[in-house]
């Protein structure tokens, strides 16, 4: 494997931010089934939340492999904290097309940019496991549309506007903004551009999301 000594601990750090993320998307994921107004969609959401799970320990073990002296060090989450408070705040009010909004679109969108972008680094690096990658990051893809595909079809039913999803969206993407300003100097440490990362984090999210993302 090609992975430098000094990368190590960068590469650790940004899979415990895809770690607690995870562990939040499952959390998440199990209050929407809850939540959901149909069966079909209750099922999704039950099989996301085994597989958020099931990705929190695979990224648990590749820390601890990587750099056990940093397992649970993670100085960088107060963003991702303060985008759990407003979340559960959503779940709180029983409003799914929200929790949808700020789990499966923009925050799956961020972790399926990150992961991508690893992915090409590791690629690059010969690492082990691409198989088990592949998997992670195509399950990562479906949550992501399984949440566009959601409120596009409420927005289609006249349940919600464009002008309210973008509205809702401006707290939780001023949060991933900061998050991205901390991880891109990880990705920087490891020698991967972090603007082309940060550009990325954009394309993950929807053209109606416009208005919200220049407000940020």
């Amino acid at each position: 494997m090609l992975v430098r000594p000094n990368e190590y601990v960068p590469i650790a750090r940004l899979l415990t931010f895809l770690e607690h993320g995870e562990r939040m998307a499952n959390e998440c994921a199990r209050a929407q089934a809850a939540l959901a107004p149909d069966t079909p969609s209750r099922r999704f959401l039950l099989s996301q939340a085994r597989q958020e799970a099931m990705h929190a320990v695979v990224f648990q073990g590749a820390i601890a492999w990587l750099a056990p002296k940093h397992l649970g060090d993670a100085p960088f989450l107060p963003a991702l904290e303060a985008y759990r408070n407003i979340l559960n705040d959503a779940l709180a009010r029983q409003d799914l097309l929200e929790t949808i909004l700020a789990e499966q679109v923009i925050l799956e969108g961020l972790g399926e940019a990150i992961l991508t972008r690893i992915e090409e680094g590791l690629v690059k690096r010969a690492a082990p496991f691409g198989r088990l990658r592949r998997i992670l990051l195509q399950q990562e893809e479906a949550h992501h549309g399984f949440g566009r595909r959601m409120l596009e079809r409420a927005m289609a039913d006249g349940r919600i506007d464009v002008e309210i999803l973008n509205r809702r969206a401006q707290d939780y993407l001023a949060l991933t903004d900061q998050m991205v300003l901390t991880l891109s100097d990880l990705f920087e440490a490891i020698a991967e551009d972090p603007a082309a990362w940060a550009q990325d984090v954009r394309k993950f999210l929807p053209e109606w999301l416009g208005d919200a993302r220049a407000a940020c």
